[in-house]
C-alpha cells in the first residue's frame, strides 16, 4: 500500500521542514495509507466556479476536468508536484473503486452511527458535508444494489428515505476541504487501516440507515 503509519508520522515532520502544503499531506495520505484514488477539485467563492465555466451546474463540488487524477499508492512527492500544477485544488475522491458511498441526511447518519457503533458493527469512515449530507463508506458495488437491498428489507423506494447510493462516475470532497463554498468537509469517523482498506458490506448497515432515515422524514 506504500505507507505505513511510522512513514505517515515522517512524511507529516518532512512536510513541517520542507514547507509543503497539508493538502500535500493529505492527499499522500489518502493515496498511500488508504489506498485511495485522488482528484484536483474545484473550489467556489461567492458562487464562482474556479473551473472557469460561467454556467457551472456544481461550483466547488466537482473535479477539475484538466486535472489528471492522481492513482492510490502515489507518494508525497507526485502529490506534492500534482497539487503545485492546481494550488488551493479541493481534494476529491471518485466513487465505485475502493468504496461506494451511502448517503443519508446529517441529522440522520450521526443517529445511526450511535446506534451502530452501539451494535458493534463493522464501520468504515463516514464524512458530513456543509450542506447537510453525511456519506458513510461501504464495499464497492453498494450503490448498484442498494434498490434490491432496501427492497427485500421492507423498504419500497429508496428515494423517500431521503438515502441513496453514490456509485462509479460520482465523486465526494474529502475533508477537510470547502465544498461549494459552503465550508468544510468533517470527519464523524476518521478512517483506519481496516475501515479504510476493507469497507463493510452496506447491507450490513443499510437496516438502521433506512430505519433512522425513516423516522428523520416523519418526525420532519
Amino acid at each position: 500500500m506504500g505507507f505505513t503509519i511510522g512513514g505517515i508520522r515522517e512524511i507529516r515532520s518532512g512536510t513541517r521542514r520542507r514547507g509543503r502544503s497539508s493538502e500535500c499531506t493529505t492527499v499522500a495520505e489518502f493515496t498511500g495509507l488508504w489506498g485511495w484514488d485522488v482528484a484536483p477539485g474545484a473550489r467556489a467563492a461567492a458562487g464562482v466556479c474556479s473551473c472557469g465555466h460561467a454556467d457551472c451546474a456544481a461550483p466547488g463540488a466537482h473535479p477539475l476536468d484538466f486535472a489528471p487524477r492522481l492513482p492510490a499508492g502515489a507518494t508525497l512527492d507526485e502529490a506534492s508536484k500534482a497539487w503545485s500544477e492546481f494550488p488551493g485544488a479541493a481534494v476529491m475522491l471518485p466513487v465505485g473503486r475502493a468504496f461506494d458511498v451511502v448517503e443519508v441526511s446529517v441529522a440522520a447518519g450521526c443517529r445511526a452511527l450511535v446506534r451502530l457503533e452501539r451494535m458493534g458493527l463493522p464501520l468504515g469512515p463516514v464524512t458530513a458535508t456543509p450542506d447537510g449530507r453525511a456519506h458513510f463508506f461501504v464495499a464497492p458495488g453498494a450503490a448498484a444494489e442498494l434498490p434490491r437491498v432496501l427492497y427485500r428489507m421492507g423498504w419500497d423506494d429508496p428515494s423517500a428515505l431521503d438515502l441513496r447510493g453514490l456509485g462509479p462516475g460520482t465523486y465526494i470532497t474529502a475533508p477537510p476541504s470547502d465544498r461549494g463554498g459552503l465550508g468544510p468537509v468533517r470527519w464523524l469517523r476518521p478512517p483506519a487501516l481496516d475501515s479504510a482498506t476493507r469497507p463493510p458490506a452496506a447491507r450490513l448497515l443499510l437496516g438502521t440507515l433506512a430505519y433512522v432515515a425513516h423516522r428523520s422524514r416523519v418526525r420532519a
